[in-house]
């Protein structure tokens, strides 16, 4: 079997890839917190992992995929507030969108999708087991996790407990025994969702919630855990910290994160107001778009998005639609994916620059064969697509799609036969007038051997 290497953050280290059991292989990856759109950096998570789960299905006979929806939170329930709503009318109606969004990205769905509100019960076996082998305490109705009680809390984010407050959800309280101290449970209002809990009525910390949902769904221990870089500390410390002290063990093999976007040279951030919802980017450009470009960058490494930058994947994905149209009368030969170029950069802790280079040679080796060698080529180009979520629309599709109501691809299709009636019946000035209208419709004609062909710009 080929060698999978993964970055692995506990260690720092690139380390092959051991799953615990190689016919049964576990990610975990944090979702979203459904109260607001998601922006286009909670999509990267989303985009490098679901080319990491397409890499594993192509090793591995069963890959389970859990993405979590947090649809309990003080945010969801600040949202359902403004809105005087309940707090379900916000997480359906979010969580709803999310999936859209993520769809148009074409990424699969996860092999299971637990909501936190349907894992309370996990979530308190996991805090009475804290608190009856003394990592954990109850103070002023809340229900605390003690830091110190675990000597290697802090090494998967590389800090020391005097540094823990920085970057904690919630404010230093009198009951707390030590700074870092981080809530498992804590009370709720009377006009606040609460479940009964051996210390009053309440709800889970944010924390506590993916430790108890991947016991429930996936086991003591799993091979990878994933999610953006700004989850180590203090989620993924504090995750660790509860399932290693509950359980015993390390119950994650692999720590992967991802890196920060910023949104043309600056920090996203909602200060600066250059936050970019998916939804809004998807108003401009096809989810493939922004799918190609979140991979342009190695997932440990800052990904600058911008306007040029998508500009650039529409224009690369061109080319490569270009060389699939041009041979669209060959069919493809069926090629296995790991013996693509493509596949073995992802194989390399998943290079997806070195990734797409290898669909750049493999389109150039498209337009380029000979007829006895173009299916093979274009089976190497589709396989290598697929691996990475692209090039799966028909090509005519990807050069029609998107557009002005009143200039649909019927429209258009009229007006280049027009054009086509006019030049033949040499009425040159007529054409041209066409091919303008159509150019000021961001509309672009190419003219062939084979007739005329369009695309929108």
């Amino acid at each position: 079997m080929a060698e999978l290497k993964l970055t692995n953050t506990l260690t720092g280290e690139r380390e092959v890839f051991t799953p615990i059991d190689p016919n049964r292989v576990t990610m975990y990856v944090c979702g979203p917190t459904v109260y607001n759109l998601a922006h286009i950096g909670n999509a990267r998570p989303v985009v490098v992992f679901d080319t990491l789960f397409r890499v594993l299905r192509s090793l591995y006979p069963e890959v389970i995929y859990a993405r979590n929806i947090t649809d309990i939170d003080d945010k969801i329930i600040t949202a359902a507030r403004e809105r005087g709503t309940g707090i379900d009318s916000v997480s359906e109606e979010f969580t709803i969108k999310y999936r859209e969004d993520m769809a148009q990205l074409n990424t699969l769905s996860p092999s299971i999708e637990p909501h936190a509100t349907e894992n309370i019960d996990a979530m308190l076996a996991l805090t009475e087991s804290l608190v009856s082998k003394g990592h954990a305490y109850e103070a002023d109705g809340h229900v605390l996790f003690a830091v110190e009680s675990m000597p290697e809390y802090g090494a998967l984010s590389g800090r020391k407990l005097d540094d823990m407050l920085a970057g904690a959800r919630v404010e230093v309280a009198e009951y707390k025994r030590h700074p870092g101290d981080f809530v498992l449970w804590k009370p709720s209002a009377d006009d606040e969702p609460g479940w009964d809990s051996p210390w009053g009525r309440g709800r889970p910390g944010w924390h506590l919630e993916c430790s108890a949902m991947i016991r429930a769904h996936l086991g003591q221990a799993i091979d990878i855990h994933g999610g953006g870089r700004d989850l180590i500390f203090p989620h993924h410390e504090n995750e660790r910290a509860q399932s290693c002290c509950a359980y015993g063990g390390d119950f994650v093999r692999h720590w992967m994160h991802n890196a920060y976007v910023d949104m043309d040279g600056e920090k996203m951030s909602k200060s600066l107001g250059n936050v970019r919802t998916v939804r809004e980017l998807l108003g401009h450009y096809p989810g493939e778009v922004l799918r190609f470009a979140l991979l342009s960058a190695h997932y440990r490494s800052p990904l600058n998005f911008s306007g040029e930058l998508l500009d650039n994947a529409r224009d690369a994905l061109d080319g490569f639609y270009t060389a699939l149209r041009n041979s669209a009368d060959v069919t493809p030969e069926k090629v296995a994916v790991e013996n693509t170029d493509a596949f073995a950069a992802l194989l390399d802790d998943l290079n997806t620059p070195l990734a797409i280079a290898a669909l750049h040679a493999a389109a150039k080796t498209l337009n380029k064969a000979e007829t006895e060698t173009k299916a093979q080529a274009k089976g190497v180009l589709l396989a290598s697509g697929a691996v990475m979520g692209l090039l799966e629309q028909d090509p005519e599709a990807w050069f029609t799609q998107g557009g002005e109501a009143d200039l649909n691809a019927e429209t258009v299709e009229a007006l280049i036969a027009e054009r086509l009636a006019a030049r033949a019946n040499k009425d040159f000035a007529e054409a041209d007038r066409i091919r303008d209208q159509l150019t000021e419709a961001g509309i672009v004609l190419e003219d062939g051997a084979g007739g005329t062909s369009w695309r929108r710009s």
